[in-house]
This record gives C-alpha cells, structure tokens and sequence, in this order.
C-alpha cells in the first residue's frame, strides 16, 4: 500500500466544511457540520475506519440502498481511529487520558439498545457498546494546497504546520492509523484519499492494490472485536448524563474516565471485566500526568484551542501551534523535506 501523505491529512481532519460553497468556519463555528453535506452527507459517516464501526454487524439484515445505517455514533467525526485494548492501556500509562474519547452509538430499533438520556444506546447483551478514539479540537490548518488555513476539527497528535503525526514513529501510534486505507479498501468502502483526490485533484492513493487476508489479522470484524475494539460497559446506570453530555460535545474529564477504564479493564472475546485494571485506568485517567511523562502538553493545549477558537476574529497561521503545542513539550515533526 503507498499512498502520498504530503499536504493531505484528509484522514486525520474533518473536512466537510471545505466542500460547501459558504464559509467554513462559519460552519464549524455553529456547528452545522453535523449531519453532513456533500457527497460525505451520511451524519458521523463510516469514515475511513469502518472496520471497528461493522464490528458488532453479526447478523445485518439486508436493507435498501439509501437506508440511514442502523447505527449512528452520538459524535460527528467521521474519521474516528478506533483504538484496542492495549492501545488504550498504553496511552493511559503515557497520561495520556486527555488525547482520548469514547464513541457510543444510537440505535432506530429500540430491542437493540438500553434507554439512556432519552437515547436508545447501542448494546451488546444489555450493556453499552462503544468505542475509544483520539480527540479532534479545532485547529488552524491548510490542507490539500489551500493558500488560506481554516478551523477544522483536527486530530489532537497532528502538527497543523506540516500535517504530520506527532506520534508517528513512537509505540503510540494507532495500528489503525498505520493500516489505513487498507482496512477501508478490504472492505470496498471508499478512502480518503480518494475523496481528496476527487476535490482537489492529484495522486494521493498510488496503490490501491487490496490487502489479502493475511495482512488483515487487526481488522476485527464481529465478536473478534467484543473486548478488543468494541467495548461493553457494564454498568449503563453509571452512564446517565455521560450519553448526553458526549452527545453535546461537553464530555468531562470524569465521563470519559469512566469509559476508559472499561476499556482498559475489558478481555478481549468476553464480557468479562478485570476490576484491577478498571480502578488502575480510572486513577490513570483521572490523575494529572508526571512533568517527566512528556504528557503534560495535551490537556492545555487541547483547552487553549478551544479558548483561540471560541475568541477567533478569522483564522491564525497554523505556526501557532508551536506556541500552544511544542511550547508546552509536544514531540516536534520533521517536515516533509527530510523526509525525501
């Protein structure tokens, strides 16, 4: 699989704002980005990652083409990384908690879900199901040639001056990250670096050659992902107000605690829980990273994105993420130049 990375990052932003013809950031900014436009119009799409969104489609009956999909993810982001188990237990042990987010889903049958802040919840033997990702604030970036930068929902670990993966030659880095598009070809779905190319034009997909199933041993499909991929959380009492809250966009620290640590607790094939691990990834979400973790960037900058975003009178340079991000100890990005 080859695929050219330089300007791009289409997977690792939500960029329908660039395909309407009014403003952008006014439409970021208000939040009509949800629900879609364009020719990516289903709400919180499937996104590049399909793979962990299908895992629990066992048994899909057939439905008619244009049919809204049974399941729709309370977020919006429709490049959502799904994580594994021990990828979640490694961000934890790096403090990274705040880079995380889970991802719940609603469901139109209501025999498929759990009644939760007025929303039939997605479930799986009567306990929540969801999924653990990477958080995307707004930042200022320039993708795909834009002479201008724009405010879009950017993944936390990419530098909006190179469009480069801060994590990308570290442990962390998302086996589904370093998967893609192959995952999304497998399963004839189309990439994002198609749809770039159809917007603003260029190579971004050189090959496009389908993975065989001896490269696709991480897909996860069904109930190899229960406890792996896909998440069950036993206790939906505890997730009263976290639903509505992830719903809003107005999750805390403490909600996405509460999911991690069932995560990180969970057994991949089974239900079962390992309370060790959930109190471990509780107190690791919930702890404020070590000086000496190379942590301790993510929560400001996350926060003072917001803050710019919210203040925003047009859009800044993308180099300020050297002052919100590097400044406060984010790994740097070689650039593409060295690269060559």
């Amino acid at each position: 699989m080859e695929v050219n990375c330089e300007g791009c990052a289409g997977c690792c932003m939500d960029w329908r704002g660039l395909l309407s013809g009014t403003d952008p950031e006014d439409r970021e900014r208000d939040g009509s980005t949800r629900g879609g436009y364009g020719p990516r119009a289903t709400r919180g799409g499937r996104g590049p990652f399909v793979a962990a969104e299908a895992a629990d489609d066992v048994d899909t009956p057939d439905r008619e083409a244009g049919d809204a999909p049974r399941r729709q993810p309370l977020d919006d982001d429709p490049n959502f990384v799904p994580l594994t188990r021990d990828e979640v237990r490694a961000f934890l042990e790096a403090g990274l908690a705040a880079a995380l987010t889970p991802r719940f889903f609603t469901v139109s049958d209501e025999c498929e879900g759990l009644e939760i802040d007025g929303r039939s919840v997605a479930a799986v033997a009567g306990r929540p199901a969801f999924l653990v990702g990477l958080r995307k604030p707004s930042k200022p970036v320039a993708p795909f040639g834009r002479d201008e930068p724009v405010w879009l929902p950017t993944c936390v670990f990419l530098d909006p001056t190179t469009l480069q993966c801060r994590i990308h030659d570290s442990d962390l880095f998302p086996a589904e990250c370093g998967a893609y598009p192959a995952h999304t070809l497998a399963l004839e779905a189309e990439p994002e670096c198609r749809r770039v190319e159809a917007v603003a034009g260029g190579d971004r997909l050189i090959d496009d050659e389908v993975p065989g199933p001896g490269d696709l041993e991480d897909l996860l499909l069904g109930t190899q992902a229960i406890g792996q991929k896909l998440f069950c959380h036993p206790d939906p009492d505890a997730l009263e107000g976290v639903i509505e809250r992830l719903a809003a966009g107005e999750a805390t620290r403490e909600d996405r605690a509460t999911c991690l640590a069932v995560a990180a607790a969970s057994s991949p094939g089974t239900f079962a829980i390992s309370e060790y691990h959930r109190e471990w990834g509780r107190e690791q979400a919930l702890d404020e990273p070590a000086e000496t973790d190379g942590a301790t960037w993510v929560e400001p900058a996350i926060c003072e994105w917001h803050r710019r975003r919210e203040r925003a009178d047009g859009t800044p340079s993308p180099a300020v993420a050297v002052e919100i991000e590097e400044a406060r100890g984010a790994p740097t990005t070689p650039g593409w130049d060295d690269l060559e």
